[in-house]
């Protein structure tokens, strides 16, 4: 029965916060894969006065920039972009937007979380194909095919405006970004902005754990004055407070599966210390110390826990393996438009501290029975027999 309440304790542990873990891969991935990239490199300013000035913080020296950029280790692709507002018009209504121009070609090593309901991708060659968000498409009711106009102000303050054409309707993680965003080549953005600059340098990274280190390196290497560098997790807000809310979530459920463990391997310690009060009273009759019963209970809980805990992984471990094979449909997450399959990922972390839980809570409901065995009085322990 203790061993039961160990490995059951840590089996709970590792598919509870590998299903966790799974999620906040998934966000974090979709976070990266359809918005963000890993790193972006803008004008120094750019994050807190770029809203309210967007021209006036535009890097002139993009492709010159971008080849130095490239040549750092990790990097897989950087690519150009323009941000800009204006409004799209479908000929009856028109709409407020706020939009991208991208490299089509390089952008699809990016964005692989994006989900297209309708259409596809830019194409490489034709300037003139938009592609738009669900919430876009819905306001002013736009299917693949449909002509388009876009309104906008150029960097030098004039309006100006191209027809385009609809080339996809995608969806992202975020309801939000779809409700405004759409996206356009690079080429027509910047002759609709008139100019040859871009706001931001994105950059894709083999490792999404190297994040850090490249973000270092580039702030050797670029003037601080002259740019700034925001890793993908300073700009996803809402990551980020997802991340600090299951955080708590966390330290809540190592407290209660720490405490069940303790609750069933004390009473279970009790009920087998109680029958082996005679063999304790004979112990120390034959002359063994108080400290040698205490230290003899102490190592049995060991083992049990060690053994609890090493099962615990193991059935932790099937059941990760064969709920990851079958995968659970999920409803979509908050602010997002649609749903996703959960899988159960298993972290060496988590299973490092999944075993250190099993082990700990083993030891530390031993000590009050293994106390109260080996300060029984030795005739009154014998009596047992």
């Amino acid at each position: 029965m203790t061993l039961g309440a160990i490995a059951f304790g840590v089996a709970a542990l590792i598919v509870s916060t590998g299903f966790v873990n799974d999620f906040l891969y998934q966000l974090r991935e979709a976070t990266i894969h359809s918005q963000f990239g890993h790193l972006q490199i803008s004008k120094a300013g750019y994050s807190t006065a770029g809203k309210r000035d967007p021209y006036e913080y535009m890097i002139e020296d993009a492709d010159k920039r971008a080849a130095e950029i490239g040549q750092i280790g990790s990097i897989v692709e950087v690519l150009p972009r323009i941000s800009f507002s204006g409004l799209l018009s479908n000929g009856r209504t028109t709409y407020p937007i706020i939009g991208e121009g991208i490299d089509p070609q390089k952008e699809r090593k990016l964005s692989s979380y994006m989900r297209f309901s309708a259409g596809g991708a830019l194409p490489d060659k034709d300037k003139f194909t938009i592609i738009v968000g669900k919430g876009v498409a819905s306001a002013l009711d736009l299917h693949v095919g449909d002509p388009v106009v876009m309104l906008l102000n150029t960097r030098g303050g004039a309006l100006n405006s191209l027809d385009f054409r609809i080339g996809g309707i995608f969806q992202t993680f975020s309801k939000e970004f779809d409700e405004r965003a759409v996206r356009i080549p690079l080429a027509a953005a910047q002759e609709l902005l008139s100019t040859q600059a871009v706001h931001t340098l994105v950059l894709v990274l083999s490792d999404t754990q190297r994040t850090d280190e490249v973000a270092a390196i580039l702030a050797a290497r670029l003037p601080k004055k002259d740019f700034e560098i925001k890793p993908w997790y300073e700009l996803a807000d809402f990551y980020q407070k997802t991340v600090d809310l299951y955080q708590r979530y966390f330290y809540v459920l190592y407290a209660i599966i720490l405490g069940l463990v303790l609750l069933g391997v004390a009473n279970n310690l009790n009920m087998t210390i109680y029958e082996r009060t005679g063999e304790f009273g004979t112990l120390m009759a034959l002359g063994n110390r108080r400290w040698s019963v205490f230290r003899l209970i102490l190592i049995e809980t060991l083992f049990l826990g060690m053994i609890g805990s090493v099962a615990g992984v193991v059935l932790g471990g099937g059941f990760a393996a064969v709920i990851s094979a079958v995968g659970i449909p999920m409803p979509p997450m908050p602010n997002t438009n649609t749903g996703y399959t959960a899988y159960i990922r298993v972290v060496p972390l988590e299973v490092f501290r999944s075993l250190f839980i099993g082990l700990t809570g083993s030891l530390v409901a031993a000590l009050w029975p293994a106390q109260k065995a080996s300060q029984r009085e030795i005739a009154e322990a014998l009596r047992h027999n």
